[in-house]
C-alpha cells in the first residue's frame, strides 16, 4: 500500500439491476483511485447469483469482464491497492399494507378467510389475537429471513459461494476479498450471541464460529497463499432493547473472534448496524439496520461523539491479536475525517490502517492533499445524514457537498479532481482522456 488510508466498502446503487457494473460505477471508483488512496475496498458485492437490485455480484462468470475492466482502469489511474466486499445476504421484503398483508396470509393458509371481513383498523388492534409472533413482526416490519430459517443443505453450500466469488475476484485482477463477517448480515448473524440455532452452527462460541471458519479456509484453499483475505467484522453489535440494555457481542467476543481467525491477512473493524433494534419502516419500504442505536454507533455522526469514536474497538482487538503474538493488520473507521485525527490513531499505535468512507466520499483528494501539505482546501464531512439516506432509500449515494447538477437539483455532480490541468465530466467516463492519462 502506497499509504495507511483504507476506503471502507461503501454501497453505491450504481449497478444495473442484475449486477454488472455500469458507467457509473466505473466513474465513482475511478475517481477514489484518482485520490490516492492506500487501499480502496469496493462496495458490498453478492455471492449468490440471485436478483438483489443495483448492487455489485460475483456470482457468476459473467460478472468478470466488467469488473476486470474497472480494475485495469483504476489501476491505469492510481497506485490503490483494490479488492472487493463479498457478502452473503438473506432475503428481505418491504413492509405490506394491511390489506394486501392480510390477504397474503390468506392466500398461504396461514389466516381464515373470515377475518378479510374485518376491518383494516379491526385487524391491527387485535393482531396478536390473529398472527404468530413471527407473523407480527413480519406484519410490523415486513418480511425478513434470518439465519435459524435455513436448513443445512443450504448452509453447507455457503462456503463454497465464497470460495467461487473470490476466485472470480481473483480472475478480474483484484488484489484480493475483503469477507463482510459485519452488521445485519449472514456471517455476522451466525457470529452473534443472538444466533438462535440450536444444531453444530449455533449455541456454543465454537458453533457460532464454525461457518465463519468453514468459510475462511473454502476461500483460502481455493485462491492460494498469495491473494490477500482480508474480513470485516463488529467490535461490538450495541442492539437496544425495549428495556434499554444493549445486548449481542461485546469487544471481548470480537477479540476471542479475532484471535480464531488471525489467519487472516486483515482485520477491519466496525460496530452495530443490526436489524434488531431498526426502526419500524413506512408501509412500501423495508427495514433499514443503521436506524436504530446500533445504527447510530456504526455510523456516528450526532455531536456529541468525538472524532475516532469506535477506535478504542480497533485497540481492543488489535491489543489482544499482538498479545497473542501476531502482527495481523487492524483497521478503525468512525469519525475520523483530518489528518490530525488519523496521524494520531496511527501515532499511538491505536490501529495500523485508518478507515474514512464519509471523508472520502466528500472530497476523494484528501490523501494527495494531504500527501502535499494541504489541509486547509479539504472539504470536510459535515456529518449530515444525506447520503445515509440516499443509501437507506436505494438512490444513487453522493455528497450534499458535491456540486449541483443544474439541470437536477436533486442530483450532485462528482467533483473534479484537484488541481487537475483540466476538469473531469462526471457524465462521461473519461473517454477522451484515457489515453493521455496512461500515457
Amino acid at each position: 500500500m502506497p499509504n495507511r488510508i483504507w476506503l471502507p466498502a461503501m454501497v453505491t446503487w450504481r449497478g444495473t439491476e442484475d449486477g454488472f457494473v455500469t458507467p457509473d460505477v466505473h466513474d465513482i471508483y475511478v475517481r477514489y483511485a484518482m485520490g490516492g488512496p492506500g487501499l480502496i475496498v469496493l462496495e458490498a458485492t453478492g455471492i449468490r447469483d440471485v436478483a438483489s437490485g443495483p448492487l455489485l455480484r460475483l456470482s457468476h462468470d459473467r460478472f468478470i469482464p466488467g469488473l476486470k475492466a474497472l480494475v485495469d482502469e483504476m489501476r491505469a489511474t492510481g497506485d490503490a491497492l483494490v479488492m472487493p466486499q463479498i457478502i452473503d445476504f438473506l432475503k428481505i421484503a418491504t413492509r405490506k399494507a394491511t390489506r394486501a398483508f392480510m390477504e397474503s396470509l390468506v392466500a398461504r393458509g396461514q389466516l381464515s378467510e373470515a377475518l378479510l371481513g374485518l376491518s383494516d383498523a379491526e385487524f391491527e388492534r387485535d393482531q396478536s389475537r390473529h398472527l404468530t409472533a413471527r407473523q407480527q413482526r413480519d406484519f410490523l416490519y415486513g418480511y425478513r429471513q434470518q439465519i435459524e430459517d435455513l436448513d443445512l443443505s443450504e448452509i453447507r453450500r455457503i462456503p463454497d459461494w465464497f470460495a467461487a466469488a473470490a476466485r472470480r475476484a481473483r480472475a478480474c485482477g483484484f488484489d484480493g476479498v475483503e469477507l463482510h463477517f459485519a452488521h445485519a448480515y449472514t456471517m455476522a448473524s451466525f457470529l452473534s450471541v443472538t444466533n438462535g440455532r440450536r444444531d453444530a452452527y449455533g449455541g456454543s462460541f465454537e458453533n457460532r464460529l464454525r461457518l465463519p471458519l468453514e468459510v475462511v479456509r473454502a476461500v483460502r484453499e481455493e485462491i492460494g497463499p498469495d491473494f490477500v483475505v482480508g474480513c470485516r467484522f463488529l467490535g461490538s453489535e450495541d442492539i437496544l432493547g425495549d428495556d434499554g440494555v444493549t445486548r449481542g457481542n461485546t469487544l471481548a467476543d470480537a477479540q476471542e473472534i479475532a484471535l480464531a481467525r488471525a489467519g487472516l491477512d486483515v482485520l477491519s473493524v466496525s460496530r452495530g448496524g443490526k436489524f434488531e433494534d431498526a426502526r419500524q419502516p413506512p408501509v412500501g419500504e423495508a427495514m433499514y439496520p443503521y436506524t436504530g442505536h446500533s445504527g447510530a454507533v456504526c455510523i456516528p455522526r450526532a455531536r456529541r461523539d468525538p472524532p475516532a469514536v469506535n477506535t478504542f474497538l480497533a485497540d481492543g482487538i488489535r491489543r489482544a491479536v499482538r498479545a497473542a503474538g501476531l502482527l495481523t493488520p487492524v483497521v478503525t473507521a468512525g469519525k475520523i475525517h483530518t489528518f490530525d485525527q488519523a496521524e494520531g490513531v496511527l501515532r499511538d499505535e491505536r490501529a495500523d490502517l485508518v478507515g474514512m468512507a464519509r471523508a472520502l466520499l466528500a472530497d476523494p483528494d484528501l490523501p494527495r492533499k494531504w500527501r502535499q501539505g494541504e489541509d486547509a482546501p479539504a472539504r470536510a464531512c459535515v456529518f449530515c445524514p444525506y447520503c445515509e439516506d440516499e443509501d437507506q432509500h436505494h438512490r444513487v449515494v453522493t455528497c450534499t457537498l458535491w456540486p449541483k447538477d443544474p439541470g437536477d437539483h436533486r442530483r450532485r455532480l462528482i467533483p473534479a479532481a484537484w488541481q487537475e490541468g483540466r476538469p473531469w465530466d462526471p457524465r462521461g467516463v473519461f473517454a477522451a482522456d484515457r489515453a493521455t492519462r496512461r500515457a
